[in-house]
């Protein structure tokens, strides 16, 4: 046998065994803190004044707890585990937790419990069981709004798959969405607003703005000036993404995508390209942002270009519960 094939089989073993052994210990762990939160419930169910008594009982078991157990037992913790019981236990009692206990942790448990949504939570539970998500990037999906995201794209693989990425984009397809959530801005459906105080609304909200780009962006300008034959023109918002060493021009529109707005974003990237790119620079890209679109016209408006350019709806507010809860009916089949 050459060397190379025993090292390889000893650390398959190695690895094989250390991973059921991570199984066992986060299986035991998991049903003990179900018990744990069990027995909270019964024991607070008892109490003439529930509320009250519960968190005199959680105070008085964390302290005697801790004494012995010393760190794991905090308030949070317990009251975790009350959560973790209340929310699982007709789960639990119906005999399907095999998969949920030794494919998702604790950790992912206390973040799955602060979803009050029990759809959401389910899609989430699975989702972590499919694509084996870590809790950091279960935490970036559900901060991210992947959820209501999904429920809105048409598209939902493609979705799914770019967002199983490590966040770093490659190419420029990975970079774009469709819809943009901008809830953040909190701006009424119902009124009608300039392009001026929607950049305005932005602005004052950059950061989450820029979160909902993506990785790697970084401000550069609002109403970015430059002048050709004395006539002044502006973009509406210039960006630069560290990753696809690109600038990004995004320009905004309070209205419904039309064919004309491709020229005009066309010319600035085109102005991007000659006078602000460096010799390191890849080639800008462009992005409309529009309140809804028909795709056959943005394909026969972008057809043949040569620059980077892309159309994509946004979103003021997420569908309502009753909306979601619809849509998501076929994806937990």
């Amino acid at each position: 046998m050459k060397v190379s094939n025993i090292i390889k089989d000893i650390k398959t073993i190695i690895q094989t065994s250390k991973h059921n052994i991570y199984t066992k210990i986060n299986t035991e762990m998991l049903k003990a803190y179900f018990e744990i939160g069990k027995r909270i419930v019964e024991e607070e169910q008892k109490g003439k004044k529930r509320a009250k008594y519960g968190e005199k009982l959680i105070d008085f078991l964390s302290k005697e707890l801790q004494k012995e157990f010393k760190k794991g037992f905090s308030t949070t913790a317990l009251k975790n585990m009350r959560l973790f019981y209340n929310l699982y236990k007709n789960q639990i009692s119906q005999s399907v937790t095999d998969q949920l206990y030794t494919t998702i942790s604790w950790t992912h448990y206390c973040e799955l419990i602060k979803i009050e949504d029990e759809n959401k939570r389910k899609y989430f539970e699975k989702y972590i069981i499919s694509e084996n998500l870590s809790v950091r990037d279960l935490k970036r999906q559900i901060y991210s709004l992947h959820y209501e995201r999904l429920l809105l794209s048409k598209d939902k693989k493609s979705l799914i798959k770019f967002e199983n990425k490590l966040l770093t984009p490659t190419k420029t397809e990975e970079l774009i969405k469709d819809p943009y959530v901008l809830e953040f801005l909190n701006l009424d459906e119902s009124k009608k607003y300039t392009e001026k105080e929607f950049e305005t609304k932005i602005l004052d909200n950059l950061q989450k703005f820029l979160l909902e780009l993506g990785q790697g962006f970084s401000f550069v300008a609002r109403q970015k000036r430059f002048t050709i034959d004395n006539e002044h023109y502006y973009i509406d918002l210039l960006f630069y993404n560290i990753y696809l060493k690109s600038y990004f021009v995004i320009e905004l529109k309070t209205t419904k995508f039309k064919h004309e707005d491709v020229g005009q974003i066309n010319f600035y990237l085109n102005y991007v390209k000659n006078e602000l790119n460096k010799k390191e620079d890849n080639e800008p890209i462009g992005l409309i942002l529009c309140t809804d679109k028909n795709n056959i016209q943005v394909e026969y408006a972008t057809t043949s270009l040569t620059n980077k350019l892309f159309v994509s709806k946004y979103k003021l507010y997420l569908p309502n519960k009753k909306e979601l809860e619809n849509k998501l009916k076929n994806m937990l089949i």
